[in-house]
């Protein structure tokens, strides 16, 4: 048996602050990682980095980022207001997000920055959600800054950080139950190396992710067929942390039907591989047309810039025929596909004309294929000119779906088309919290002494839909409040 004041279960972005900012709080903390020292991190080591919080000027950044003048002067760096936080999460959303705890995640975002930047993390600019127009770089998406080092970056910094403050962190020791008498959690039953152990604590925080790794729960909770989809992260995420919680009253929340799910390269590995960097994203799609195996497009791929549709346009790819597409580009638009899309980690095929392509798209009906190319060319506005930095407008008239912006004819040799299906990142379905300590509440709405919970666990944030960059904010957020809550209840219970 261990005793220490706070258990942290899990060590991804979210359990990481929750533990810091427990420790911060006077408390000892033992973090219990389910995965291997190698391999540890959760879905944070797999995320971009792209962090989306509220700010009004390139003067607030520069408190992030050492930008030099020239690059204040020669740059757009946009805003994220509130308002226009509030405004995409919302929208996104369908204005389902709770208003609390999307008060607590907008309001706090940039607290939540410079305490990162406190805890030793180092930002960048974000330069993949920028485009160089008439000279001058433009931020789009309201997405500026990056961790440096991408997600892995973002646990190696905070994993320097919890081992300076001393955080006793037991790797290869995944947490099977809640030591629970009724009343109050007093600890957590854990397995390592196939022998059971418990970890006594005044305080437990749950931030060990959602179910996106089980495949039998995304059967049950997202439907027929999801047992099939790409895990783009980590193999760990099996969704124990809920269960836990749940068979003890907690109460469920948010769209336990919903996920963030994204085009993902067709032959990707069955889960997240660290090796592969982004190989396998596919975020270039609005300038593309995407083709299901009837050679019909599905979507509105210029509907907005990928950071707002790129969560929910996987699902859609998913539910086509034999669950992939293909993402179709010719020349003009070659030299803005990001970098992965040039990688050895492609499926990719080329050809100089519409007809050769049609041949060379693995499972597609080629006649529909060249139909569709044919009504898309003929409805594009030719007039509208094409500028990638904003929504510009070029868009398709009298078919359907419409392409609303950066809709160019087809008609520019090569032709290159990208095969691709859903990567599943995270799920939405959580437990309901007490927005001021993220204490878990049980389904009589009340407070569970001793549990507390962060990141992906937390339901009522995200649905449907998912703006980019917001998952680690609130995580951030959201395990901070975790981590002093827990820490001052701790200190109150050791000292009763």
């Amino acid at each position: 048996m261990r005793q220490t004041d706070v258990i942290v279960v899990g060590k991804g972005n979210a359990a990481l602050c929750a533990a810091l900012a427990a420790r911060h709080g006077g408390a000892r903390v033992i973090m219990l990682e389910a995965a291997p020292e190698d391999e540890s991190g959760g879905n944070s080591r797999f995320a971009g980095g792209m962090l989306r919080f509220a700010y009004n000027s390139v003067e607030e950044l520069q408190q992030l980022l050492e930008i030099t003048g020239e690059e204040v002067r020669n740059t757009d760096w946009g805003s994220n207001s509130i308002d226009e936080f509030y405004d995409d999460l919302y929208q996104v959303t369908n204005y389902r997000s709770d208003p609390q705890l999307s008060e607590l995640l907008i309001t706090r975002s940039f607290d939540a920055m410079l305490w990162l930047r406190q805890q030793g993390v180092r930002f960048v600019p974000n330069y993949r959600a920028s485009a160089v127009v008439e000279g001058r770089r433009c931020f789009f998406g309201r997405v500026p800054v990056e961790v440096s080092g991408g997600g892995p970056g973002l646990v190696q910094f905070l994993d320097q950080a919890a081992l300076k403050a001393g955080i006793d962190i037991q790797y290869d020791t995944r947490a099977v139950s809640l030591l629970y008498d009724g009343e109050r959690v007093s600890g957590v039953q854990a397995k390592h190396q196939g022998k059971l152990i418990e970890f006594h604590a005044p305080a437990v925080i749950l931030a060990c992710g959602g179910f996106e790794a089980n495949p039998e729960w995304r059967t049950r909770y997202l439907g027929p067929g999801w047992e099939l989809a790409k895990v783009r992260g980590t193999r760990f995420n099996m969704g124990e942390g809920l269960k836990m919680a749940l068979d003890i009253g907690a109460c469920p929340y948010g769209n336990w039907s919903g996920r963030h799910t994204t085009s993902w390269e067709r032959h990707a590995p069955e889960f997240g591989d660290l090796a592969l960097d982004h190989a396998c994203h596919r975020h270039s799609y609005p300038l593309s047309l995407m083709i299901n195996a009837d050679g019909e497009r599905f979507v509105d791929e210029g509907a907005e810039f990928y950071s707002y549709t790129y969560a929910k346009y996987g699902e859609q790819v998913f539910k086509q025929p034999e669950q992939f597409a293909w993402q179709v580009f010719d020349a003009k638009t070659h030299h803005l596909l990001r970098a992965e899309y040039l990688g050895k980690v492609a499926t990719r095929v080329k050809a100089d004309t519409l007809e050769e392509l049609a041949s060379k798209l693995e499972g597609v009906n080629a006649d529909g294929f060249l139909k569709t190319v044919n009504a898309y060319n003929a409805a594009v506005r030719r007039e509208v000119p094409f500028n990638p930095g904003i929504k510009d407008g070029k868009c398709t008239v009298g078919i359907e779906p419409p392409k609303s912006n950066w809709a160019n004819v087809l008609d520019t040799p090569p032709y290159e088309a990208w095969h691709v299906t859903a990567g599943i990142t995270f799920t939405f379905g959580g437990l309901r919290i007490d927005p001021d300590t993220a204490q878990v509440l049980d389904v009589n709405l009340h407070a569970i002494p001793g549990l507390y919970t962060a990141g992906e666990m937390v339901g009522g944030v995200f649905y449907f839909n998912y703006p980019l960059g917001s998952g680690l904010v609130s995580g951030t957020v959201f395990g901070r409040i975790a981590g002093a809550a827990a820490a001052a209840a701790a200190k109150e219970e050791n000292a009763s």
